[in-house]
């Protein structure tokens, strides 16, 4: 689904508008001389709106981005890699991100553990095509977690009970539609056999709701969700529990998924903690780009006095992208250029694959 220009949120315009600001300042100081700075542009595949991938790959390009021309680190600039303008772009999510990848046609993108290890082992939902070996991590970001969500009073208390309800279980090419299956199957519901699904992103499905019609959605995403946020402020909601032997089965077939709870009152209306599963969220790029470029958006990320700050106060899941917790869920070889950052900071742990 192709969001639009005018639908993305106004940091990821303001990321795109000062590169081009940035790229006008440097012509202007270094046209027709030899000193000129070369400017490295560095795309990050995310989500949907409405979801954390979108905002978070925003926060992640301000961070990482020093654009030439722009004031120095030491007097108070940006503090990324040098010459580096990144930026966010919208997209389907972790199943369309690593073809995005493997096409060449960004430079790095945000996937779900398990989907990048499926791709990378053409496995899973891959098992019908090559390995996606081009495939490299840059760090592990957070967790992700699967919400089942319902509308209010819609009389939907357990996953059982979306049985010959109409829901909507992500885009197409998604991590969101992988994980989706995995609860919906572990609970012995068939998609058109037991339930009516849509295939839209969050946002929508929240809308759709909201209008009667559709009854529920899963997404799989770290919270707060913006718009099951939003949803929860205003026409309220039923977060389901994803428990017991059900959620047993999803690990033993999905071992990435792990149990977990989404805190309460993280969503109003829901002051107890409720249970579900998550599953890591990870940087990923490709091996045939320069590991001096790697190494040097690892360190813009991890190596950045400015990043803890922007990264805590950029969005709830900043504070969760530590270079301590780089390999939590990281399944499958590092990008050459960040394990030599890793290295050096004395860090570095052999991906852990189920």
């Amino acid at each position: 689904m192709n969001l639009g220009k005018a639908k993305r949120p106004r940091l990821i315009r303001c990321v795109v508008v000062a590169a081009a600001l940035a790229s006008g300042v440097a012509f202007w100081m270094h046209a027709g001389t030899a000193m000129a700075q070369k400017m490295l542009f560095f795309r990050i595949a995310s989500g949907a709106a409405g979801g954390t991938y979108f905002p978070m790959a925003g926060l992640l390009a301000q961070v990482i981005s020093n654009p030439p021309g722009a004031r120095s680190c030491s007097k108070g600039g940006n503090c990324g890699m040098e010459g580096l303008v990144a930026f966010a772009q919208s997209a389907h999510g972790s199943v369309a991100n690593v073809s995005a990848l493997d096409a060449d046609q960004v430079e790095s993108a945000f996937v779900q553990s398990d989907v990048t290890y499926w791709a990378y082992t053409g496995t899973g939902p891959f098992a019908d095509k090559k390995a996606f070996k081009k495939l490299c991590v840059l760090s592990s970001l957070y967790p992700e977690h699967v919400h089942a969500v319902a509308g209010k009073d819609r009389g939907i208390k357990s996953i059982y009970d979306l049985k010959g309800k109409r829901v909507s279980i992500g885009l197409p090419e998604s991590g969101v539609q992988v994980g989706a299956r995995l609860v919906l199957g572990a609970h012995g519901l068939v998609e058109n056999r037991d339930f009516m699904p849509e295939y839209v992103k969050s946002k929508t499905a929240t809308e759709l709701v909201r209008d009667g019609h559709l009854d529920a959605f899963i997404d799989v995403s770290g919270y707060p969700i913006a718009g099951v946020f939003e949803m929860a402020n205003s026409t309220g909601l039923t977060l389901v529990p994803v428990q017991g032997k059900e959620r047993d089965a999803l690990i033993a077939k999905a071992p990435f998924y792990s149990a977990d709870i989404i805190p309460g009152n993280t969503y109003r209306g829901n002051p107890t903690p409720v249970e579900t599963v998550s599953v890591s969220a990870l940087w990923v790029s490709r091996l045939n780009l320069p590991d001096d470029l790697h190494y040097g958006v690892v360190k813009g990320l991890y190596g950045n006095m400015q990043a803890p700050h922007l990264l805590k106060n950029g969005h709830a899941k900043g504070k969760n992208l530590t270079l301590e917790s780089h390999h939590a869920g990281v399944s499958i070889p590092y990008c050459p250029g960040a394990a030599r950052f890793y290295k050096e900071k004395g860090v570095y742990k052999a991906p852990a694959a189920p």
